[in-house]
């Protein structure tokens, strides 16, 4: 049985079943392997293993102390994994190299109650490389498998093979986890706390995460669990390939670690670091959510990244990430709230993003983004649609919240096409531009009627631009310097499927809206009911630097604009519904739609003008214009 401090209580219906994955064996130490003539000694409650030397230990082993040299090597048999515990913590094991996927127990001498476990590989793969993770505990469909577990880890509390509760797993070596739920297992875990220090592998398969959920079937409950970790992605939990991940009354709180000196960026499998042409920097991510059919819900937790990102997609298709009544934030000056990445529906309502540069990235195709309320009728629907299991107490003990996000930099940006709806009391306060289109197809809604605001720092509320993305991390971004050229077959007077569109409902805003593109998309504003002062125009865009590199990151998505005409960057405003458009300053449209009840104004004091094709025209209620406009106030 656990010796020392690490004891665990069962169910003694369940306790012959699951005898395995508690018993430590005791039945001594394994064999000596030699590289060369060298033995490596053991005298029972001792293991050496000098230069030169390998030690395979062929069963779980408890020793007093280990001693490894430079140049020896501790190891499992083929198709196993070997991992230490010194009083109840994970350490010792470090990665073979920077991009190694298996780990070996480093050089050093380690003394107190130690396990030696000798574990099955749980053998996990994404994009080609796979992985032998490591885990504490490893929960299959018939529950808790103590063939692939390092139970010695598992400090306190009660593991059974439905549950784990009051449990603490400390980690301080290299691509470790703490709970790997999979095989459609049904699992909780409850007022558990988890600290890692030390990096990850592999945040994709999660390798080196606190918690995984994995597999379609597989149901996993956090439940009041602390999670710490600091380390190269070394991430608080990931839920992939189809699980159902719920997280409730948590933190999630994760920091940089140090990269390995020799290592150069790679992507997928090998990617340890946030691409830097995404404007930001780090090398943790505190969530993740990956491969098709995955669920993720968090609720009244808080969920927290230095840097990179919070509440992360990435990979996914027909996914759910919900984040109700939570807390996300970027302690550092960088990174993202949340990122909606494939066909994803990503829900935050009631939540407060506290972020370094982006509320949220909209990374690819098909993405939909809600901002918006915890109301009691939404939030019960998601109980049955997500099937999140929430009681009537539960609901009812959650308070009705807007969602706030304030951010340093930006609100939401686009670099893959994507929609976005804001309702309820949703105010996004932002230091520079709320709205941020690379070239992709943006779909916008704001519904102001119960209070939802937008306030742009730099007075930009939507920036439609080329990308300034390079391509590739070893890329260079530099400014085009050359006139665009006309496209005869692009219609900038009407809508495309492929245009950026944004419509406003009953909000009154204040804030300007440029289409910086040099080839074929439009920017189709729709206002009603709703007011508008600021500039409508196409423009041309400028970088403070004619070229960016990896070294000037933090300048991507930032630039100043200049008014003048359309040439392939259509800007089609309609108002409607007693909507008012208050020109600040000089605009060029393609097309300018008034209902009868809606009107165009210059600020107090000011007179406004248009000219159609060059040619003054009045701008009068129910007007419909198109061609080359020019709107001025003087």
């Amino acid at each position: 049985m656990a010796s020392g401090s690490r004891r665990n209580a069962y169910e003694p219906s369940m306790r012959d079943r699951v005898r395995a994955l508690v018993a430590l064996a005791t039945v001594g130490v394994g064999s000596a392997a030699l590289s060369g003539t060298a033995r490596a000694a053991d005298t029972g409650d001792t293991i050496t293993v000098g230069a030169g030397e390998t030690y395979v230990v062929d069963t779980t082993t408890t020793l007093g102390s280990v001693t490894v040299a430079e140049g020896g090597t501790l190891t499992a048999p083929d198709g196993h994994s070997l991992t230490m515990t010194v009083d109840g913590v994970e350490t010792g094991s470090a990665l073979t190299a920077t991009l190694a996927t298996s780990t070996t127990i480093a050089p050093g001498s380690y003394t107190g109650d130690i396990v030696l476990t000798v574990a099955e590989q749980n053998l996990a793969t994404f994009a080609g490389v796979t992985f032998p993770l490591r885990q504490a505990l490893y929960v299959g469909a018939d529950g808790a498998v103590a063939a692939k577990s390092a139970t010695s880890a598992l400090v306190g509390g009660t593991v059974t093979d439905s549950a784990a509760q009051g449990v603490s797993v400390t980690s301080t070596s290299e691509a470790f986890d703490g709970f790997y739920v999979a095989e459609g297992a049904s699992y909780a875990i409850t007022d558990t706390t988890i600290g890692f220090t030390g990096n990850g592998r592999c945040d994709f398969v999660g390798d080196g995460a606190a918690v995984v959920g994995t597999g379609a079937g597989t149901r996993l409950v956090v439940d009041g669990v602390t999670v710490s970790n600091k380390g190269v992605v070394r991430s608080g939990l990931v839920a992939e390939d189809g699980a159902d991940v719920v997280v409730k009354n948590s933190s999630i709180q994760c920091l940089n670690g140090v990269l390995p000196s020799d290592y150069v960026f790679g992507g997928g499998a090998n990617m340890l670091v946030v691409p830097w042409r995404l404007g930001i920097s780090g090398n943790v991510r505190a969530t993740n959510l990956i491969g098709t059919g995955t669920k993720v819900t968090y609720i009244a937790s808080s969920i927290a990244s230095e840097t990179w990102g919070a509440f992360s997609t990435d990979s996914v298709s027909n996914a759910s990430a919900t984040a109700i009544n939570c807390t996300i934030s970027n302690l550092g000056d960088e990174g993202y709230g949340s990122f909606a990445d494939g066909n994803v529906t990503e829900r935050i309502l009631g939540c407060t993003l506290d972020v370094g540069t982006y509320g949220t990235i909209i990374g690819a195709s098909n993405s939909t983004l809600y901002y918006g309320d915890s109301t009691r009728a939404d939030v019960a629907q998601l109980n049955t649609d997500l099937e999140l299991g929430l009681t009537d107490a539960e609901l009812a003990a959650l308070p009705v919240q807007s969602t706030t996000v304030t951010s340093q930099q930006f609100g939401v940006m686009w670099h893959g096409a994507g929609t976005l709806h804001i309702s309820g009391g949703t105010v996004l306060t932002t230091a520079a531009t709320t709205f941020l289109d690379k070239a992709v197809r943006a779909t916008i809604t704001v519904d102001g009627s119960e209070g939802a605001a937008l306030s742009p720092g730099n007075g930009v509320i939507l920036q439609v631009m080329e990308t300034d993305n390079p391509g590739s991390n070893a890329g260079v971004y530099t400014e085009p310097t050359d006139d665009p050229v006309k496209d005869t077959s692009w219609d900038v007077s009407a809508g495309h499927d492929t245009d950026t569109t944004a419509s406003f409902t009953a909000i009154a805003l204040t804030g300007d809206f440029y289409n910086a593109m040099r080839t074929g998309r439009n920017m189709v504003l729709t206002f009603d009911a709703s007011s508008i002062a600021g500039v409508l125009s196409a423009s041309e865009s400028r970088h403070a630097l004619s070229t960016i590199t990896s070294a000037e990151y933090a300048q991507l998505g930032h630039v100043t604009n200049t008014a003048q005409p359309v040439v392939n960057n259509g800007v089609v405003v309609t108002l409607d519904g007693g909507s008012q458009w208050t020109v600040t300053g000089t605009s060029y449209l393609s097309r300018l739609t008034l209902s009868a009840d809606s009107a165009v104004a210059a600020p107090a004091g000011s007179t406004v003008s248009m000219t159609v094709d060059g040619e003054p025209t009045a701008i009068e209620p129910g007007g419909d214009y198109s061609g080359a406009i020019t709107v001025t106030v003087s």
